[in-house]
């Protein structure tokens, strides 16, 4: 009983999350802590805590960690699979639909329409990341010059010399460590 709870719970998690983990927590909350009373406040807010910190996206972390914590292993694949099955669903019909219709103008009208919001979408996020960490206390701020700088060499790196993208954040994660630690040394 327990794990067909969990995983109808999830499912409907899985089903109505849209915008991304964040948008997601509300409805988790609303199921795990005050539908079921499967988690206290505070033991979901541990959870959540947790699912942001490892890989993966939120929802399904918090579901896996979730379905752990109230029926083991076994409730943590259930609650997992759940969570992941609407959107594997909803995307095996669309790959279908669209190898069924892809030659049609109407297909191609429309996925030429989506491209430049995709792409907006992504660029809007960039920009947003790259404000944050060169002006990490706004606009009134000063310009935080060794993020700056180590953007502008990851990006002139990425943009003509196109090596493997790990190399280069784990290169910008030490130079960054090196900076920051000579600064703080010399600040204080």
């Amino acid at each position: 009983m327990i794990y067909w709870q969990l995983f109808v719970s999830f499912f409907q998690i899985g089903l109505f999350s849209f915008g991304g983990g964040y948008a997601a927590m509300p409805l988790i909350r609303q199921q795990v802590v005050e539908l079921h009373s499967w988690l206290t406040p505070t033991q979901f807010t541990d959870i959540v805590t947790i699912s942001q910190m490892t890989p993966g996206p939120i929802a399904v972390n918090s579901a896996s960690f979730v379905g752990m914590q109230i029926a083991g292993i076994p409730g943590s694949v259930v609650a997992t699979l759940g969570c992941v099955a609407p959107a594997c669903v909803i995307v095996t019909v669309l790959a279908w639909l669209y190898y069924r219709y892809r030659s049609l103008k109407l297909m191609q009208g429309a996925l030429a329409g989506l491209r430049p919001a995709v792409v907006a979408m992504i660029a809007s996020a960039g920009v947003s990341l790259l404000v944050q960490a060169v002006l990490p206390g706004g606009l009134e701020q000063n310009v935080d010059w060794v993020a700056t700088i180590l953007f502008a060499a990851a990006f002139a790196v990425m943009r003509w010399k196109k090596p493997n993208p790990i190399v280069v954040m784990v290169s910008c994660g030490a130079a960054g460590l090196v900076c920051y630690s000579l600064l703080g040394m010399f600040a204080g």
